[in-house]
């Protein structure tokens, strides 16, 4: 099968925007030429990532009890052991949920995407992009017994996604749309630096994705992105290497039951640009021609940066496209459109341009 994805640039998802309407603006300005898919911006509530699934999805549920909320003098978790921690009722063996509110807000940014698009704003070309967390990040707060109440979350959370993935695509058309499984907690889970959680890490990630993805229609586009998070920086936990995102990114595209378009694995920090240890196993890629984006952008040390990471992993993957490290709607900075231009410019210094490595 020939590649539905050749872009240079994927967006991750979140877009350092005040509304969905501004972040398809801006997206499509920036980077209507560049990617295959325009993500909503992430903006408002859904800012936080899984925090919103905390708030919006599980606190509400009358089977979950607050255990432990946030220490934060705002009310704001500032970092990952700030966080809430619930826990399952008793007597409830799995928790149940009728609707989800992220897709919800995905159907309401769709039409404001199709507006665009008739407009002329939005290119003709781009699909709508929604990011999506797979059970591990989306039931992360089940910290106070882990082993018994995640399973119980966890299994009545597949339930809603496979309801809910039926619902987004009979409310948007399949050839219109791009779903990424968006891991971070799933990541770090694997790796083993979660201290509150137990058990088989490695099937929390592998069973949902073999689940999951699936059940989605061969007209979408689907894709995985693979990081450590940004709570409350970049990286949450930086790896020894990136052994372990390549063999999530392996199984994902043998085992999701359907076409992976594409995948996003996410760099290391700038000290580690021409760490060759740490880039050595993309080379145990095995992933046919789904496109691999590598998340070597970073805000920081700009063009030259960049350039280091590009070379070091062209030693290891000779075909790839770029993106930032994570999505960067909370990325430091008082003008978005400036970090957007900024993004294309550091981008366009290597699309398509081998000589650009020299």
């Amino acid at each position: 099968m020939s590649p539905r994805v050749a872009s240079d640039l994927l967006l991750v998802g979140s877009l350092p925007a005040g509304s969905t309407e501004q972040a398809f603006r801006s997206g499509a300005h920036w980077f209507g030429d560049l990617v295959a898919a325009l993500p909503d911006g992430e903006t408002g509530p859904r800012a936080p990532w899984v925090g919103y699934e905390r708030e919006r999805l599980v606190r509400p549920n009358s089977d979950v009890v607050v255990e432990e909320d946030t220490d934060s003098p705002t009310g704001v978790p500032r970092h990952v052991h700030d966080t809430p921690v619930f826990s399952v009722r008793e007597g409830v063996e799995r928790v149940r949920w009728d609707s989800w509110p992220r897709i919800d807000d995905a159907i309401a940014s769709y039409e404001v995407f199709r507006e665009l698009r008739e407009q002329g704003t939005i290119p003709a070309h781009l699909r709508f992009q929604v990011g999506l967390p797979l059970p591990s990040s989306a039931m992360n707060a089940f910290k106070a017994d882990f082993e018994r109440d995640y399973p119980r979350a966890a299994r009545g959370f597949e339930d809603l996604v496979a309801g809910e993935l039926e619902r987004l695509t009979e409310a948007i058309p399949p050839a219109d749309l791009a779903v990424q499984w968006d891991t971070a907690y799933d990541t770090q889970d694997v790796e083993g630096v979660l201290p509150w959680t137990s058990g088989d890490a490695w099937e929390r990630f592998a069973g949902p994705v073999s689940r999951l993805t699936r059940l989605l229609p061969e007209e979408v586009l689907v894709g995985y992105h693979l990081c450590y998070g940004t709570f409350p920086e970049w990286p949450m936990y930086e790896p020894q290497d990136m052994s372990t995102v390549v063999r999530m990114a392996n199984h994902a595209v043998a085992e999701s039951g359907r076409r992976v378009d594409w995948l996003h694995i996410a760099g290391p920090r700038s000290l580690r640009s021409e760490d060759e240890r740490f880039f050595r196993p993309l080379s145990d890629l095995d992933v046919g021609d789904t496109r691999v984006f590598l998340g070597l952008v970073q805000p920081l040390d700009g063009v030259p940066g960049l350039r280091r990471r590009v070379r070091t992993a062209s030693k290891y993957l000779d075909e790839f496209g770029l993106s930032m490290y994570c999505g960067f709607g909370r990325q430091p900075g008082e003008d978005g459109e400036e970090t957007m231009r900024q993004h294309r410019e550091m981008v366009t210094a290597f699309a398509g341009d081998p000589a650009a490595l020299s």
